[in-house]
């Protein structure tokens, strides 16, 4: 069972040595990344920021990312009406290795990327975050384009420093829930739009470097609950988690941290019922799938079998006081990735 270590004092990521100081969760940014502080080469370090953005039955998705040898900047549309469909287009850089200079913290930017099919940009400004892209040819010959505005208020975050069980191997990353989303996307002669009373964006920050093979289960969504937020986060596969898991159910600004929880996926078929269940019997859930983002690439050296299951969630987390929030039908994802890369 993860121990769950709180770490509050301010302090550099990495020591000398170029290993963590100080393992656990934080509910902000208390670690201090820095690039140059690295051990490993620099073909092994992993950066990205990605936003997943939910309307009422649509979704769009958009990640800037320098993976070392590869960086892959790709944005995702999605729907969950009565025919579900997803696209998603990627473009892919070979050796970016720093180049595509993202920022060393969730609170500075922009994180940009251009050239001449894609331009995508994510601003941080006062209390807010922007999201703007336009993608010619995202569609054979139909362009995407956004302009998403996600409020930020002061509010907790989940953010974990984890080391992997191999030396200069770390993972320090950063979720944001419960964004009220504003703005639109427009793509094939339709406007999807944004209602901040109801719909949410989710922000996952990463920094580190991983070991080659990895399996990993993340889950996220939002909801509004009675005038209030309401967020979760769960997940396990990423390194050494024995300080802390990054489970966290989010409400009203606030974080309730939960210990493990388990993703029980159906043999059968992603499309299947799934359940979740935690090891302290605050996260119970079942989860009906809508849609299944599958993609499956093999260059033997480079592997990656990827499900990202959109769905709807109904269940009862229990806050940290003992207060159950019971929801129904909440539109999120879970999701299983297995990578060689």
């Amino acid at each position: 069972m993860a121990r769950n270590h709180e770490v509050t004092n301010e302090q550099a990521l990495l020591n000398s040595q170029g290993e963590i100081n100080e393992p656990g969760w934080a509910r902000h940014q208390v670690w201090k990344y820095q690039r140059s502080a690295i051990k490993a080469p620099k073909w092994r370090i992993k950066e990205w920021d990605y936003y997943i953005v939910m309307g009422d039955d649509f979704g769009a998705a958009f990640t800037v990312s320098d993976d070392g040898y590869i960086g892959l900047q790709s944005v995702s549309l999605l729907r969950f009406d009565d025919k579900p469909w997803e696209h998603t287009e990627t473009v892919l850089n070979a050796f970016p290795m720093g180049k595509i200079h993202l920022p060393e913290s969730s609170s500075s930017g922009p994180t940009e990327y251009k050239d001449d099919r894609l331009k995508l940009c994510f601003e941080v400004i006062e209390g807010k975050r922007r999201i703007v892209c336009d993608f010619k040819n995202f569609d054979g010959d139909k362009g995407l384009s956004c302009d998403i505005t996600l409020d930020q208020p002061d509010m907790d975050t989940m953010v974990i420093a984890t080391p992997w069980d191999k030396k200069h191997a770390f993972y320090y990353n950063q979720k944001i829930n419960c964004m009220r989303a504003s703005g639109y996307v427009e793509y094939d002669g339709r406007r999807y739009e944004f209602d901040p009373g109801k719909n949410f964006g989710t922000l996952d920050w990463g920094r580190g470097v991983w070991t080659y093979d990895n399996t990993w289960f993340w889950g996220s969504g939002n909801a509004d609950v009675g005038g209030k937020s309401f967020g979760f986060n769960i997940g396990y596969g990423f390194g050494n988690t024995s300080a802390a898991s990054e489970n966290v159910i989010f409400f009203d600004g606030k974080a309730h941290k939960l210990d493990d929880v388990v993703f029980n996926i159906p043999e059968t078929s992603y499309y299947d019922k799934w359940t979740f269940g935690s090891s302290d019997g605050r996260f119970e859930m079942e989860f009906i799938p809508i849609l299944d983002r599958a993609a499956c690439l093999d260059y033997k050296i480079i592997v990656s079998d990827q499900h990202q299951v959109f769905g709807r969630m109904s269940g009862k987390a229990v806050l940290d006081d003992g207060t159950p929030i019971e929801i129904k039908d909440v539109l999120c994802f879970a999701e299983k990735v297995h990578n060689k890369y």
